[in-house]
């Protein structure tokens, strides 16, 4: 009896201690900006906070600050609040992240999220080598240049999941007159690297303030399909009246088994499923009629069980 409640009282305590350690543990919080964390000069953007249900106050650093950008009381339990910019300029560029309270706790600080202002300095300009064109396989070299001196440039693809490139662009002098380039290759290509492209600069001194965007530039990959083929069915001479079916389609050199069949194919009348949709029916209705055949068999052969029982 004495060593069950022992073991009893043993488990209550660890048990008291546990709840305390899980009661102590912040979970890490997360900042995000909306609508993106590119945002052109003057326009708006909101920096949102997650942290905990049982936050009494969020607090923004930027660029690694010991002491916070703002502070935010939340007016009601919510496990995030926002913190709204209405005109961004270059001030706003730069590195930004948030902790919370609880209670007289702060929590750890989130990862950090970059803000980059675009649109303060001229745009440079783009272009591809030796074309934007370029068979699949092949390489290309993306020239963004300025005729300012910016410390930094940055490629992107509009749409794309990879994140920015970034290149310490080269004095290069030309006709007399001297200008920054910086050249990013591309390839071996393939048709993931086909899209529009952009560059920005910045200047050495704030490489989160950007420059407006360069003039689009669109990378075409070529050689992925072979030269489509046009036929005719039943054939290419109709009557008047009849119909006509005109199919164009090419053959994907990798893989084989890709083929795209190309727009403005002409149909044929509906295909007729009625005899499919009789036979579906069909067997539906010969599956049901066997099941029914065999309830009644064993129906039967249960009844005559139990009337031998009985005898």
């Amino acid at each position: 009896m004495t060593a069950t409640l022992t073991a009893l009282l043993c488990l209550w305590l660890c048990r008291g201690t546990w709840d305390q350690v899980q009661a102590e543990v912040i979970p890490k919080p997360s900042i995000w900006a909306y609508p993106g964390p590119m945002i052109t000069t003057g326009s708006p953007v909101t920096l949102w906070c997650q942290g905990s249900l049982h936050a009494t106050a969020y607090v923004v650093y930027k660029d690694r600050g010991s002491e916070p950008w703002v502070t935010k009381i939340p007016l009601n339990f919510r496990n995030k609040t926002s913190f709204f910019i209405e005109h961004t300029s270059s001030l706003h560029a730069g590195l930004y992240e948030c902790a919370y309270y609880t209670r007289n706790t702060l929590s750890e600080r989130s990862d950090p999220l970059l803000l980059v202002v675009t649109g303060v300095y001229k745009a440079p300009s783009l272009s591809a080598q030796p074309s934007p064109v370029v068979a699949s396989g092949g390489s290309v070299s993306l020239s963004c240049s300025s005729q300012d001196t910016l410390g930094t440039f940055h490629l992107l693809k509009e749409g794309g999941a990879d994140p920015p490139r970034h290149m310490v662009p080269q004095l290069r002098s030309s006709a007399g007159a001297t200008h920054a380039e910086a050249i990013f290759p591309v390839g071996p290509v393939n048709t993931s690297h086909g899209g529009t492209y952009r560059c920005y600069g910045s200047p050495r001194p704030d490489p989160y303030v950007w420059s407006h965007p360069s003039n689009p530039l669109r990378l075409q990959v070529t050689g992925v399909h072979r030269e489509p083929s046009l036929s005719a069915q039943p054939g290419s001479l109709v009557l008047p009246g009849d119909s006509l079916t005109l199919q164009c389609h090419s053959e994907a050199l990798v893989p084989r088994e890709d083929r795209t069949p190309c727009s403005g194919m002409a149909s044929s009348s509906p295909q007729d499923y009625t005899v499919e949709n009789l036979i579906r029916m069909g067997v539906a209705g010969l599956v049901l009629v066997v099941l029914g055949v065999l309830l009644f068999q064993a129906r039967d052969t249960s009844g005559r069980i139990h009337d031998a029982a009985r005898t």
